[in-house]
């Protein structure tokens, strides 16, 4: 963050801290990178940089959607985390960003608990140094690790889904619903003694269980109360207890990323998106995609106008798990090339006007009125013409046997 503000300062931009902060992140501690980010972000921002110009560029999550988010979830409100999560997902963060700050904001405030002089880390933004120290001071040690271990296996679970934002909304609903419950080793040492449950007591400082209806909407957050207490079944021992009271979260097998694989160029990209039969994919990297500059590991792309808002997110996410490593995907404000889809179409024409001069489609397109020419295909095996010679013109027969649609192989 230093070296970027000194390049700042040299360069006469004005960058706010939280960007740079966000760039920093972003470039995973890679001088190289972060100063390529920042090159795209002072385009990007006509040089003013700004948080909302590298979410932008990014695609990445708004810190304080994603601070409200975590504290939805920690208060057990469904509704407010789905819609927050939804609100996030419309702007064109990426699901498995969202969950991956989710993660590290969790993080952040377990060391906010544990060390306390963690919050003068100059990379913390001021709302994360405040909110944070706020719920370090509410929250459990054995909440925060419980919420971090579901993230961990949910977001390998959102990378690989192939309907990402019903994945992330699922683990919501574990984190969510896992916020107050008492951990197995608890239930069990409880049910030993003879008694009750309490939900919360001594895991969340969280006092209200999340109901069927999704959360308790106007429970507070972060005030101590009277916690509800589980029963044990009747007819059940303390094992089923402690089975039925844990959080419902398990390991699933997860498809596994390919090897890490090199791509030489933007049409080695959209093959192996064919390959991998992701027929979307590789029908926006043709009709909505601008390149501008490829290498293996960065695509610098501009977006046609009806690109969707999370492709970029998809693209990063994607190419992360055909290729077995991270890739920097970032839209640029430059024209770029055309679309491949723009130059196929010009290539169409270009043939379509070439066979239409041909004197024997001239013939047949005068013969038959109304005939059209819809498409030229290219015979790779076709035997090669024989060279040209003056013949005499021979009128067509009435009973030729053109059709109206006719083909011909160029």
């Amino acid at each position: 963050m230093a070296h970027l503000g000194r390049i700042c300062d040299a360069e006469g931009v004005q960058a706010d801290q939280e960007a740079l902060a966000a760039i920093a992140r972003a470039a995973e501690g890679s001088a190289r990178d972060s100063l390529s980010l920042m090159d795209q972000a002072i385009a990007h921002g006509a040089g003013l940089v700004t948080p909302d110009t590298v979410r932008d560029m990014l695609g990445l999550a708004d810190r304080a959607q994603v601070i409200d988010l975590f504290e939805a979830v920690m208060r057990g409100d469904v509704p407010a985390a789905f819609a927050s999560l939804r609100s996030q997902y419309d702007a064109g963060a990426d699901p498995a960003v969202i969950l991956s700050d989710l993660a590290a904001f969790s993080h952040i405030v377990t060391r906010l608990k544990l060390i306390p002089e963690a919050a003068r880390d100059p990379a913390l933004s001021e709302i994360e140094r405040t909110r944070g120290t706020d719920y370090a001071q509410k929250l459990s040690v054995r909440t925060l690790s419980r919420a971090w271990q579901i993230l961990l296996k949910g977001i390998p679970e959102v990378q690989a889904s192939n309907r990402p934002i019903a994945a992330a909304e699922m683990v919501v609903v574990r984190l969510a619903y896992a916020a107050d419950l008492p951990t197995p080793d608890e239930v069990i040492r409880s049910l030993d003694d003879g008694g009750g449950v309490s939900s919360g007591a001594g895991s969340s400082g969280v006092t209200s269980r999340p109901q069927g209806n999704g959360g308790a909407a106007g429970a507070n957050a972060m005030a101590p109360a009277a916690a509800p207490r589980f029963e044990p079944p009747r007819g059940g021992g303390p094992r089923a207890m402690a089975a039925q009271s844990a959080p419902a979260v398990q390991s699933v097998p997860l498809p596994q990323s390919s090897p890490a694989l090199a791509i030489n160029s933007f049409a080695d990209l959209v093959t192996l998106a064919s390959d991998k039969r992701d027929i979307q994919t590789k029908l926006a990297l043709e009709r909505d995609v601008r390149l501008v500059r490829f290498e293996d590991g960065t695509l610098e792309i501009a977006l046609e106008p009806g690109a969707a808002k999370t492709l970029v997110n998809d693209l990063s996410r994607k190419l992360q798990l055909w290729t077995g490593r991270s890739w920097m995907v970032v839209i640029s404000r430059e024209p770029g090339a055309p679309t491949l889809k723009s130059v196929a179409d010009v290539r169409k024409a270009e043939l379509e006007v070439g066979v239409r001069a041909d004197p024997l489609v001239k013939a047949v397109l005068e013969r038959f009125p109304g005939a059209e020419i819809v498409g030229v295909r290219g015979g790779k095996d076709a035997a090669p013409e024989p060279p040209a010679i003056a013949e005499p013109d021979i009128p067509l027969p009435d009973d030729i046997g053109f059709g109206d649609n006719w083909e011909r192989d160029e």
